[in-house]
């Protein structure tokens, strides 16, 4: 099997392989490419710590330990990332190794955070379940609550209102909807163009900021520790969720994603 997912995503070798490359090894768990300058490396330093600790207070606790790639140019993040677009990506593997591929624009603690919540969430769930289990859009709405780029609200029902504009500027107020189950793979999640996937972020983002409004900081310990009980995703989700008096508020807009069909349809 090893050898088979190596051969179908080279990529996940030359990440395994980082250490035998030319990539400056700024520490433990940091490779950098050799175009870029040592005088960057205290900078580099300060912004993954920085990272990790937003990775650390939203889940209770980091456990994962991704090997951070940084790369300099287009050619080096197509080597380890399979892909030119993007500031940043995330691979795992079924033996436990994770790694995070930067490019120079990616360097900044939003997209290190986005992309180390999917690394923690990894070795929280396992690579089997996240792979067969866990929804896209899960995975997805997750980390934009450690990535401020798009919704940067300290308030969780600030954050849920903010999600809620952005999810009807891009829905053309809510003509254009994505069902969850629409992006419950990583296929049907990028499966379309820079409009089509902003909107299948805010959907993700709206669905899992209203899931965490209850504001329990071991809300994820549950959701993985039900996951790890035996529980389907379905009954990991409902069963942490819990119920605020803020989702009670007759004052608190609903969450669109969850009217019933005929409604949407009506509307």
């Amino acid at each position: 099997m090893i050898f088979s997912l190596i051969f179908l995503y080279p990529q996940l070798f030359n990440c395994e392989i980082i250490g035998f490359s030319n990539f400056i090894k700024m520490e433990n768990r940091i490779f950098a490419s050799p175009e870029i300058g040592s005088e960057q490396f205290k900078k580099i330093r300060k912004i993954i710590s920085a990272s990790e600790m937003r990775v650390d207070s939203f889940y209770s606790g980091q456990k994962s330990r991704p090997v951070v790639i940084i790369c300099s140019n287009a050619e080096q993040y197509e080597k380890y990332c399979s892909s030119t677009e993007g500031a940043g990506c995330s691979l795992g593997t079924p033996w436990g190794s994770s790694f995070i591929v930067l490019n120079v624009e990616g360097l900044n603690v939003d997209v290190i955070s986005h992309e180390m919540s999917h690394t923690e969430l990894l070795e929280r769930s396992g690579w089997w379940k996240i792979t067969t289990q866990v929804p896209q859009w899960f995975n997805e709405g997750v980390a934009l609550m450690l990535d401020k780029r798009f919704v940067n609200n300290p308030d969780v029902i600030g954050r849920y209102l903010d999600y809620t504009d952005e999810w009807l500027y891009y829905t053309r107020g809510g003509q254009e909807i994505l069902e969850l189950e629409d992006i419950k793979s990583v296929k049907g999640f990028f499966n379309g163009n820079q409009q089509y996937v902003m909107l299948a972020y805010m959907t993700s983002g709206l669905e899992v900021s209203y899931w965490l409004m209850d504001n329990k900081k071991n809300v994820m310990q549950k959701f993985t520790t039900y996951l790890d009980q035996g529980f389907s995703f379905d009954e990991a989700y409902l069963k942490s969720e819990g119920q605020s008096p803020a989702k009670r508020s007759k004052q608190l807009p609903e969450n669109p994603l969850r009217l019933p069909d005929m409604i949407k349809k009506r509307d």
